[in-house]
């Protein structure tokens, strides 16, 4: 059984001998929220698609603004698990459980940050390109190892957000962000390696690069291990889980109805399906104050984001013992209660149906794809073959930080990667226009 007072501490990656618990104007948690929104790579998920294009003329969500509603929700939840703790563990937990909300809060800020450019596009490109396309050769070629190769094969932007929040780069201090040891747990929803991938599912935690800084703060924390070997999830995991989920399917509806791909009245339909009849009458009764039909959305779209808080955190309240047991499977939005979780799914259906297989978000991960294969199989190519003159050109734009010059062929390839996946939407397409000469820079 995990506890509660081991898991949350205010130790960091990198500066465990230099701990210094004296009291501070921010807790140890709220300087991890800070340190992250200050930070270059959350200021570049402005310019990362969410699920559509980012056009100019409407406002719809990018991976900025989606990952700051997913700290908001995270928090409330957090503040609510938070609350029972302390009532029901009184005087024997720790007071950083009064924390929760911002450990919660800072782990939702980081959760994407370490997806590439164009959506789950990106991710596909990067991972086709060493299963089916030109990298193939590679494995062979320079002696990867299986559990290595399973990187670039699955490549997820789970696993590359822990090794960005944790890889020490090249002139970059150890500890990566020096984030504390719960923040950067709870961002693992999938503990365990790429080689360890069963079924459809392309998902993992941690690179092999980076399974000893895992391990370090998972056992130093408590996590416990399943009889497979794996570790379990850190309980806040749940919670940042939660609150991605309940931002990712409630604003794609709201943006759909931006976009025009659904009506009025389908989203009304969807937005209202998670209330009682009773309920139902009350809200539409209060829509009717304003006419503006964003604002309308706008008041069912919170309303909806409140019951589903409140119903993740009941969820993760009653299985809390099997949550620190490591026997819970599943996300909490799995066990909400009956009406709450057929609405939720219905979102999931009209979704599926028509917003991520419209022809604006397929021609975006079209394009995304593309773009990102291309890159990946120039910057790599030139990784390999750094004396070729092109290759040198190539390599005098990747930022020092990066070890593509590593003795080692897999810590050269994750070094691309770093480079690649660090990219906005922007930068990575004018800079394929260049590599393919489409554009030239202004003289």
């Amino acid at each position: 059984m995990m506890e509660w007072n081991k898991l949350i501490c205010t130790i960091r990656l990198g500066l465990e001998n230099y701990h210094d618990p004296k009291e501070q104007d921010r807790t140890e948690f709220q300087r991890d929220y800070d340190r992250l929104v200050f930070s270059a790579p959350f200021r570049r998920l402005q310019n990362k698609t969410q699920v559509f294009p980012l056009p100019n003329t409407i406002f719809v969500h990018n991976r900025l603004t989606h990952s700051l509603e997913v700290s908001c929700v995270g928090r409330s939840i957090g503040n609510r698990v938070s609350k029972f703790l302390k009532e029901k563990y009184g005087d024997s937990i720790s007071t950083h459980v009064d924390d929760l909300g911002s450990i919660v809060s800072a782990a939702c800020l980081a959760h994407d940050m370490g997806n590439p450019p164009f959506g789950h596009s990106g991710e596909t490109a990067i991972s086709s390109y060493f299963s089916e396309g030109a990298g193939m050769e590679l494995k062979e070629k320079y002696g990867i190892t299986d559990e290595q190769w399973a990187d670039f094969t699955h490549f997820d932007g789970n696993a590359n957000a822990f090794r960005l929040l944790t890889h020490r780069f090249e002139g970059r201090r150890e500890g990566g962000f020096v984030l504390t040891y719960p923040t950067l747990l709870s961002i693992v929803k999938y503990p365990y390696l790429s080689a360890d991938v069963k079924g459809k599912k392309n998902k993992f935690g941690f690179f092999q690069s980076d399974f000893e800084t895992y391990r370090k703060i998972a056992d130093y924390l408590g996590i416990k291990k399943k009889a497979d070997g794996r570790y379990s999830r850190h309980p806040l995991v749940y919670l940042v889980e939660a609150a991605d989920d309940i931002c990712y399917e409630i604003m794609d509806i709201e943006d759909a109805l931006k976009m025009r791909l659904l009506d009025k009245d389908e989203t009304f339909n969807l937005l209202l399906g998670f209330f009682s009849e009773e309920k139902q009458e009350r809200r539409r009764e209060r829509m009717s104050f304003v006419d503006d039909v964003n604002e309308q959305v706008a008041y069912l779209r919170s309303s909806v984001i409140g019951v589903l808080i409140e119903e993740c955190a009941d969820v993760f309240i009653k299985n809390e013992e099997k949550i620190l047991a490591g026997e819970f499977e599943g996300s909490l939005i799995d066990y909400v209660s009956e009406r709450v979780g057929k609405a939720y799914k219905e979102c999931q259906r009209v979704s599926a149906k028509k917003i991520y297989k419209s022809k604006e978000v397929v021609d975006i991960e079209i394009a995304g794809y593309n773009i990102i294969y291309t890159l990946i199989e120039k910057e790599i190519d030139a990784v390999f073959n750094a004396d070729k003159a092109y290759s040198k050109q190539l390599l005098a734009r990747i930022p020092s930080q990066f070890a593509v010059s590593s003795e080692s062929p897999y810590e050269r390839i994750l070094a691309v990667l770093d480079y690649v996946s660090g990219m906005t939407d922007v930068y990575a397409l004018d800079l394929y226009r260049k590599i393919k000469g489409i554009s030239l820079p202004t003289l």
